[in-house]
């Protein structure tokens, strides 16, 4: 294991988990400001994450390993069956969640836990793409974080709504948002670290499927909702700033 590889890969998820609670925290402390700026950054890491995934992850994928195309397709479909199963406890079969009543605890619990899943994927996804190279780890690393922020508040949100107190909706969408990412890096990184460059690859483009299913699904369909004035421009600075620095790289 290379200490330095170690150290970016833990720094990166920290802030990550710093991030989703400063979302938290704006969001209690600034409600109105929160809600009336989310949409900022959700534009913003839909413009990086989806860049970043189709101009740097995928093809570095592909370099290294024929299999690479296969597990791009299966690590799409693969979140997209992950938030399919948690959907079908949380609502009925015509897709309406119930709140009314008790069950209404389970509208902010099962999106919590569902966000949770993701979130140590998400640290995950850090030690696979830094240990492929810290640059590529890095590229990886400003759009998630950048998504990291509107996650923290969504969660924060679905537990309010649901019926938990203030200090409760604190406590479990820290725990659940915040803390699992960098958690993740520490319970994958030693088995990730000691891989070859094939496998490495091939995990590399299961995470690639998965960026761009949080980018296309998640996020940008988000981005597509905004109306405000300058929402597309948050948009286009994302898709810059990736493309910028991919070939400050080359």
């Amino acid at each position: 294991m290379e200490l330095h590889v170690f150290y970016s890969t833990l720094l990166a998820s920290i802030i990550a988990c710093l991030v989703t609670t400063l979302g938290i925290y704006v969001i209690n402390r600034f409600r109105r400001w929160g809600l009336k700026n989310v949409g900022y950054f959700i534009c913003f890491a839909a413009g990086v994450l989806i860049s970043v995934s189709f101009l740097h992850i995928i093809p570095k994928s592909f370099e290294m390993s024929s299999l690479a195309p296969v597990f791009l397709l299966v690590g799409f479909f693969g979140l997209f069956l992950l938030n399919r199963f948690l959907k079908v406890f949380l609502c009925d079969k015509s897709g309406v969640c119930d709140t009314s009543r008790g069950e209404g605890y389970v509208f902010g619990i099962i999106p919590m836990l569902g966000i949770g899943i993701h979130s140590f994927i998400d640290g995950v996804i850090y030690s696979v793409t830094f240990n492929v190279h810290v640059f590529t780890g890095i590229l990886a690393a400003i759009g998630m974080i950048f998504h990291e922020f509107p996650e923290g508040i969504v969660t924060y949100i679905l537990l309010m709504k649901s019926g938990f107190s203030k200090k409760k909706s604190l406590l479990y969408s820290f725990t659940a948002a915040a803390i699992t990412t960098p958690l993740g890096v520490l319970i994958s990184f030693p088995f990730v670290s000691s891989l070859n460059k094939t496998t490495l690859g091939i995990l590399l483009s299961l995470s690639a499927g998965a960026l761009v299913y949080v980018g296309t699904t998640h996020l940008l369909p988000e981005a597509e909702k905004e109306s405000k004035k300058f929402s597309i421009v948050a948009l286009a600075l994302g898709i810059l700033v990736a493309v910028i620095i991919i070939l400050s790289k080359g």
